[in-house]
């Protein structure tokens, strides 16, 4: 009779006992560990890219603004703080050619435009490193005085107001139906000049003079122009130099196209040409 106890005919057809002594599971992890850190280093190059063309976007192409201010009521909502309207920046337009009457512009202001403005940043070095990076990918607001209004006349127009013939540039009435006279809470049929009479004032080539669409809350180039003693004296605005109260055509960020924040608020912003009213 034969003992077959200590036989190895017990082992499996499909693995010899051979194969079995072989093999290890512990020799796998390295390669599932390799999978994990070629997945984090994909995963890290697509949001570096993301990032870029975001980046290249904000700079080149369009950027997103926050109203915040209640000068360009009720086509632009915002108010001193609370949230605005976000509205998109077309800034690819204007490198093919210049604003035109009607534009709604986002634009940088000049030197004389920036007295009292107060920057946006922390006083603590670190959050205010933390914001000005934040700035470089538009997550938080470039700390310069932005500002957006309507373009009414553009270099070699003039533009002026009277009470008996209200704005006019090159002597011809304006039409803008874009004005409220209950968010201004005046009457243009009553008040033309929804303020001071101005001007007549001649803007120069490469310039552009702007106001907001709510007439009487608006420090616009009627806020920042010059007048001679006389004229002042006559309660009649920016007589003298006509640099001080209008913007460089080379200022202007770009064009305002459509509000994107908040979804009840969406829509295109208005371009209409108040000249060919």
């Amino acid at each position: 009779m034969t003992d077959n106890t200590g036989s190895n005919d017990s082992t499996p057809d499909n693995l010899t006992a051979t194969d079995g002594a072989d093999y290890n599971p512990a020799d796998a992890a390295p390669e599932t560990g390799e999978k994990k850190k070629s997945a984090l280093r994909e995963g890290a190059i697509l949001v570096a890219i993301a990032i870029v063309l975001y980046y290249v976007m904000l700079t080149f192409i369009a950027r997103p603004y926050l109203i915040p201010s209640e000068s360009m009521e009720p086509t632009l909502h915002g108010c001193a703080g609370c949230v605005g309207d976000r509205i998109m920046v077309d800034k690819v337009t204007y490198r093919f050619g210049d604003p035109r009457p009607g534009d709604v512009i986002v634009f940088k202001g000049p030197p004389n435009w920036n007295v009292g403005y107060k920057s946006i940043r922390s006083t603590n070095t670190a959050v205010r490193y933390i914001e000005n990076a934040l700035s470089v990918v538009g997550f938080v607001p470039p700390d310069e005085n932005d500002l957006v209004k309507r373009v009414i006349a553009t270099g070699g127009q003039t533009v002026e107001c009277r009470a008996d013939s209200g704005l006019t540039v090159d002597g011809k009435p304006l039409t803008e139906p874009y004005l409220n006279a209950q968010t201004m809470m005046a009457d243009p049929a009553v008040y033309p000049c929804l303020g001071n009479e101005f001007g007549p004032v001649k803007v120069p080539e490469g310039r552009l003079w702007v106001m907001g669409d709510n007439r009487t809350h608006s420090a616009d180039s009627r806020a920042h122009c010059t007048s001679t003693p006389a004229d002042a004296q006559k309660g009649i605005l920016c007589t003298g130099d006509p640099m001080a109260g209008t913007v460089p055509v080379s200022n202007v960020i770009g064009k305002a196209r459509f509000i994107a924040w908040p979804p009840s608020r969406w829509g295109g912003v208005s371009s209409f040409d108040p000249q060919q009213g």
